[in-house]
């Protein structure tokens, strides 16, 4: 008997025939677990990078609207970098985790102000519990964590790029024209036809019109101050460290110019202040003189002065304006030639065709450095809007991802 049982006792000890299911059973747990750390681990990954992305436009977005002013508080900026997350969020989480979201979002501002006027650093922080898969969850975990952390510099940097600017402004006999805009500050005036000659009665005198309507000559004044405005605003050092100025006023030739100084003061006073209306239109010699002024790298140039002043960053620009044709086509041809010449060797030029006939549209879209630097003004206020544009495109400030 007791042989008998030991021999039993003996096979069963022996016996192999378990071991997979009692290893399966071991493993599964551990197996279970291995598979959901892989989808999961993918799956915050990509929620993280969403995450990420949302919060480096929102950085970027805030740095960029305090530089150019259209944030004008920290709440504003803060506000506009929750906006920001939130939008983009939306289109990867459902609502009940936005909520999450913007609940964590954090925001810090710290604003320099100097002499020279306001940088800024901008922090965005968030974060979220991802819910993770049923097999984590064996595991105990039920949730992740995924955050995201962005920073932006922007305004004033210790190397800012300075600017050389002209602007090429016709004052030829059609900028005496009307805009349409009312000038209700007088009851009757002298009008001129798109020529530039005074309107008359039956018997050709001069007459008084009623209503008045503002003239573009003076349109375009108040538009160049405009523009002299932004550049102030960005370089309100006096004098001014970065921006250097001039002014070509021209007709069928060149009728008025200031040499460059620093600032806008001279430009003014010596040009915008003074231009008045009348003669032919011929662009040629005025672009020429513009280029002339803008080109060379000897001391004594633009590249020569601005570097003497310690800007060893500069772009050149030209401001080209026109409401007309050139009389001779001959101008056209010597335009664009003395165009492109300037933008090879790095000039930008803007361009404003203001009310102007398609010949001279094409001129200027020939002339301008291409999308984003041609404007069709086709009242007062787009004239406005044009020189203001153009102003705060060129000062802009330059807004980088710090990490």
């Amino acid at each position: 008997m007791m042989n008998t049982l030991h021999s039993h006792f003996d096979r069963l000890r022996r016996d192999r025939s378990g071991n997979f299911g009692i290893m399966t059973a071991i493993l599964l747990p551990v197996l279970i677990g291995a598979a959901g750390v892989a989808i999961d681990y993918s799956n915050n990954v990509m929620s993280q990078r969403q995450l990420q992305e949302a919060t480096d436009s929102a950085a970027l977005a805030v740095a960029t609207a305090l530089a150019n002013g259209k944030a004008a508080t920290s709440a504003d900026g803060e506000k506009l970098a929750k906006d920001f997350v939130i939008g983009q969020m939306a289109n990867y989480v459902d609502s009940d985790i936005l909520a999450d979201i913007e609940k964590t979002i954090s925001v810090e501002i710290d604003t320099t102000t100097t002499s020279e006027g306001k940088s800024y650093k901008i922090a965005v922080n968030c974060n979220y519990p991802l819910a993770t898969s049923p097999l984590m969850g064996v595991l105990g975990y039920k949730t992740m964590n995924v955050a995201a952390e962005s920073k932006t510099a922007s305004g004033i940097t210790q190397e800012k790029s300075a600017l050389s600017m002209t602007l090429v402004l016709d004052q030829s006999g059609s900028m005496l024209a009307n805009t349409g805009t009312e000038d209700k500050t007088q009851t009757s005036c002298v009008q001129y036809d798109d020529s530039g000659k005074a309107k008359t009665d039956k018997k050709g005198n001069v007459v008084q019109i009623s209503p008045c309507y503002i003239k573009k000559i003076d349109a375009l004044k108040d538009a160049a101050n405009l523009l002299l405005d932004q550049l102030d605003k960005a370089d309100p050092s006096k004098p001014a460290k970065y921006v250097r100025t001039n002014a070509i006023g021209w007709s069928d030739k060149v009728r008025i110019s200031s040499t460059f100084d620093w600032g806008t003061s001279r430009t003014r006073t010596n040009v915008i202040n003074k231009l008045s209306a009348g003669n032919g239109t011929e662009s040629a010699a005025p672009m020429q003189k513009a280029y002339d002024g803008l080109s060379g790298t000897n001391s004594t140039s633009e590249t020569g002065i601005q570097k003497a002043a310690g800007n060893s960053k500069l772009t050149k620009y030209i401001v080209f304006m026109t409401d007309g044709n050139n009389n001779a086509t001959t101008s056209d041809t010597n335009t664009r030639t003395t165009c492109t010449a300037a933008k090879d060797n790095g000039i930008k030029i803007y361009s404003i065709a203001f009310m102007a006939p398609d010949r001279g549209q094409k001129l200027l879209q020939d002339c301008s450095s291409g999308t984003g630097y041609y404007y069709k003004a086709e009242s007062l206020n787009d004239l406005l809007g044009a020189f203001q544009a153009i102003g705060q495109q060129a000062t802009a400030s330059k807004t980088l991802l710090t990490n």
